[in-house]
C-alpha cells in the first residue's frame, strides 16, 4: 500500500509541477505586441516559412498594417524572402510540393522552388500571377530563400539545391556562380545540405552579397571575377566544429585536413545580411541568437554593435535584420515568432506576434522602403551614444538557457511550431522532470497492482 501511495503522490506532484511551469510561464511572458506608428506609413510585409511539421506547410505572405493583417496569400507550403516591386506586386521566394509535370530529373509528384509574383489587389483577393520554379530532390534544405530583381530585368536567385547563385530572364539562366569554384565540394551537392546558401543581394550592377550559412561566411561575388571579399575569413586556428554540425554540412572532402569555416564567434549560421556601405554589414547572426553589425577593421571584420535581447525577451534564432531609413532596425525573431523594430539603443518601438496558423517568420520588410543597400551605421554605443540593451542587460529573460537543452528545444519547435514563444530551456527542463516523475509514479502504481 505504501508503494501505491508513493506512486500516486509522485504522479500528482509531477502533474502539479508541469501545470505550474506552463501556467507561470504563460503569465510572466512579455507582450510581443507593441502598438506605435512603427508600421503606419506602408505596413510591414512578412514572408512566413510555415507552421506545419518541419515548417514545410502553411506558408504565407502577409501585410501587417496598423497592428492587424491587411491581406495574406497562403497557397505555397513555404514562403521566404519578400519584396514589393514598383508596380505594387510582391515577389517572394517559395517552395511547394505536389507538382505533376516538369519534374525531371525527378519523378512526379515533385517539389519545386523558385519565386512567385503575387498581386495583393487581384479580383477575389491576393493571387499568384506568375511563377518561376525548378524541381528539387527534397523539400528539406533545397529551397530558394532569396530573389532580387535587377535593373537589367533579370532575377537574381540563391539556390540551395545546387549551391549556387544565378540570374534568369524569360525563363532562361543568363549567368551563374557555383560555390564549388571556391569551396571544397562533395560529389553531388543535391544529396547533402552542404553550404545552405540562403541569401543573395545586389550591392551594385556587378557585385552580389552572398550568405553561405554553413561556412559562417558572407561573400562578395563579382559577376566577372568571382569572390572578391570574404566576411569572416577562415583562419587555421578557428574552430571548425560549428561548420560540421547537423550531420550533412561541411566536411574535409579533399582530404587536406581542413574545412573552410569562419569563426563562429563572429558569425554562426547567419541569414540575410544587409550591405550598409563599404566596410559595414548588418547580419541576423542566427545560431548566436543575436543581430550584429560588423565593420571591417584593419582588414578583419569585427562586431561593432550587437543586440541579443529586446523588450525583455532574449532573441531566438533571428533570420532577418534591416536598417530602416529612420535609423532603427527591423528584426525577424524566428523562434520567438515576432517581428519588431528597435532604436539604436535597443528600445522596442513596434512589435507584432505572428499568426497562430503560420507562426514561423522568415523575413520582413518595412514598406515602402524595403531593404536597401547603404544605410545608417551604428557603433558600439548606438548612433546617439546611448549604451545598447545588450550592454545594460536590462529585462528578464523568459526562458533562461540551460546547457544541453537548446538543440532539443529547436527540434521540438521544428516538430511542433505551435510551441509557445516563451517556452524556453528552463521550462523544458522542468517539464522533463515532471514527465519523468509521472512515468516513475506510474511504474510504482503498476507494480502495486501486479501484487
Amino acid at each position: 500500500m505504501e508503494r501505491a501511495t508513493r506512486g500516486v503522490a509522485l504522479v500528482a506532484a509531477s502533474l502539479l509541477l508541469l501545470a505550474a511551469t506552463l501556467t507561470v510561464g504563460a503569465a510572466m511572458a512579455p507582450d510581443r505586441g507593441v502598438s506605435s506608428t512603427g508600421d503606419a506609413d506602408g505596413g510591414t510585409l512578412v514572408g512566413s516559412q510555415g507552421g506545419g511539421p518541419g515548417w514545410h506547410e502553411k506558408g504565407s505572405v502577409y501585410l501587417v498594417e496598423n497592428d492587424s493583417i491587411a491581406w495574406r496569400e497562403d497557397s505555397a507550403d513555404s514562403y521566404f524572402d519578400v519584396t514589393r516591386l514598383p508596380n505594387g506586386t510582391v515577389m517572394a521566394g517559395f517552395m511547394h510540393s505536389g507538382y505533376d509535370s516538369g519534374c525531371a530529373p525527378y519523378d512526379p509528384p515533385c517539389t519545386k522552388t523558385g519565386f512567385r509574383i503575387i498581386d495583393p489587389e487581384a479580383d477575389g483577393g491576393p493571387a499568384v500571377v506568375s511563377e518561376y520554379a525548378f524541381p528539387v530532390r527534397t523539400a528539406k534544405n533545397s529551397e530558394t530563400h532569396d530573389v532580387e530583381r535587377l535593373p537589367s530585368g533579370e532575377y537574381l536567385l540563391s539556390d540551395m539545391e545546387h549551391e549556387r547563385i544565378f540570374t534568369v530572364q524569360d525563363g532562361a539562366v543568363t549567368w551563374q556562380w557555383n560555390a564549388s569554384s571556391f569551396y571544397d565540394a562533395p560529389p553531388d551537392p543535391t544529396r547533402r545540405d552542404w553550404l545552405h546558401i540562403n541569401d543573395v543581394d545586389a550591392v551594385n550592377e556587378t557585385h552580389y552579397l552572398v550568405s553561405v550559412r554553413n561556412a559562417n561566411q558572407i561573400l562578395l561575388v563579382s559577376r566577372g571575377e568571382g569572390v572578391v571579399e570574404v566576411i569572416n575569413e577562415d583562419r587555421r586556428d578557428d574552430d571548425d566544429g560549428s561548420c560540421r554540425v547537423r550531420g550533412e554540412q561541411l566536411a574535409d572532402f579533399d582530404g587536406d585536413g581542413d574545412v573552410t569555416c569562419g569563426n563562429p564567434e563572429i558569425l554562426d549560421h547567419q541569414h540575410n545580411p544587409q550591405w550598409l556601405g563599404d566596410g559595414a554589414v548588418l547580419v541576423a547572426d542566427s545560431d548566436n541568437n543575436r543581430v550584429v553589425e560588423l565593420h571591417r577593421v584593419d582588414g578583419r571584420w569585427e562586431p561593432a554593435w550587437t543586440l541579443t535581447r529586446a523588450g525583455g525577451i532574449d532573441i531566438r534564432w533571428p533570420r532577418d535584420a534591416d536598417r530602416l531609413d529612420n535609423g532603427n532596425t527591423l528584426v525577424t525573431d524566428t523562434l520567438n515568432k515576432r517581428v519588431f523594430e528597435v532604436t539604436p539603443n535597443g528600445t522596442v518601438v513596434w512589435s507584432t506576434g505572428t499568426p497562430d496558423d503560420s507562426p514561423i517568420p522568415y523575413e520582413a520588410e518595412r514598406l515602402p522602403e524595403g531593404e536597401r543597400v547603404g544605410a545608417t551605421q551604428y557603433d558600439s554605443t548606438g548612433t546617439d551614444g546611448t549604451p545598447t540593451e545588450t550592454a545594460t542587460g536590462a529585462g528578464t529573460e523568459t526562458g533562461s538557457s540551460v546547457p544541453g537543452l537548446s538543440l532539443l528545444l529547436v527540434g521540438i519547435r521544428a516538430v511542433a511550431p505551435w510551441t509557445p514563444f516563451w517556452f524556453g530551456e528552463s521550462h523544458l527542463a522542468l517539464s522533463l522532470v515532471a514527465v519523468v516523475g509521472v512515468v516513475a509514479g506510474s511504474v510504482e502504481w503498476a507494480r502495486f497492482r501486479e501484487r
